[in-house]
């Protein structure tokens, strides 16, 4: 989870848990007769009442630094997602919209969207600031690629934003700079903008856009120990609309602070363990969204 400039391969493998399991809007929490009688599109007549979204990542990274000044990663995410819905419901609300028979599901294991990134940490003698420039590539399934299984909707396409990969080539550009702040404490902070410059869903009435995006971290990690590092840092995202006819422009949007301890444990020679959890503090969500209560990251890294 730290920075180096030692040269050499490195392969990491991770898994993320995220269950968004929590209905909210705004900064606060909402429930499924606010989401069908105070629908943020009144020309809806209701709202969809979503149940629950649970995503599990297995990230791949290979990393190569041939120096001190340059590093380049590969990021292929496989994406395992349930996701379940009680669908569109009219108003007025009743407890029969979210009856068992309403319900909606759906799971997909597939191969998501890759990601190449590469950094120059050269600008300082010492090393600890560094620019990244990346791409995401669409080499996930996206669209309509996803269909329901069961329920009502069975036969019908997932929403564009819950597909394995969003079709679109994005530019990722980014910073981070690590400094010692006393014997035992460094401090970091990191930022990057990713956008989408390129989308293959771009026919009128069946386009699909996702959203820019700027997450921003910043933290401490105590060192005093070589074989076990603790930090602690804070992560903001923000998060711009999805756009286009497939998108569900209203309901993508949101600002969120998280919480998030972790720890390194140096295992053997070149091999470490490493775990982060997220809780968030303060969420300020568009429209009608699922949302986690944490989220939780452990994952191996090699050094070749």
């Amino acid at each position: 989870m730290g920075y180096s400039s030692a040269a050499g391969w490195r392969l990491n493998l991770e898994y993320v848990y995220i269950n968004q399991d929590s209905l909210r809007t705004g900064t606060h929490s909402a429930t499924p007769a606010e989401v069908v009688n105070q629908p943020f599109d009144p020309a809806l007549g209701g709202g969809e009442i979503e149940q629950d979204t649970i995503n599990r990542y297995l990230n791949l990274g290979l990393s190569y630094r041939p120096n001190a000044d340059w590093n380049f990663n590969l990021i292929a995410p496989y994406v395992i997602r349930g996701h379940s819905t009680f669908g569109v419901q009219p108003q007025p609300f009743i407890p029969a919209e979210i009856s068992h028979d309403q319900l909606s599901y759906t799971d997909m294991s597939r191969l998501g969207d890759i990601k190449l990134l590469a950094a120059y940490q050269g600008l300082l003698p010492t090393h600890n600031l560094g620019i990244q420039l990346g791409v995401k590539l669409p080499t996930g399934a996206y669209g309509t690629a996803v269909k329901f299984q069961t329920g009502p909707n069975a036969g019908e396409p997932l929403d564009a934003s819950l597909q394995p990969g969003t079709g679109s080539t994005d530019i990722i550009i980014g910073a981070y700079y690590f400094q010692p702040i006393s014997q035992d404490f460094d401090a970091f902070a990191t930022g990057a903008f990713q956008s989408a410059v390129a989308h293959r869903q771009d026919q009128p009435g069946n386009d699909f856009r996702p959203g820019n995006s700027l997450t921003v971290s910043f933290g401490l990690r105590y060192e005093a120990h070589p074989r076990w590092v603790p930090q602690l840092q804070i992560n903001l995202y923000d998060k711009r609309a999805d756009q286009g006819a497939l998108a569900d422009m209203l309901d993508t949007t949101g600002f969120v602070t998280y919480l998030s301890p972790g720890l390194t444990v140096q295992l053997v020679h070149r091999l470490q363990l490493y775990g982060l959890l997220q809780v968030p503090v303060y969420s300020n969500l568009g429209g009608y969204q699922l949302f986690p209560h944490w989220t939780g990251t452990i994952g191996f890294s090699y050094g070749m």
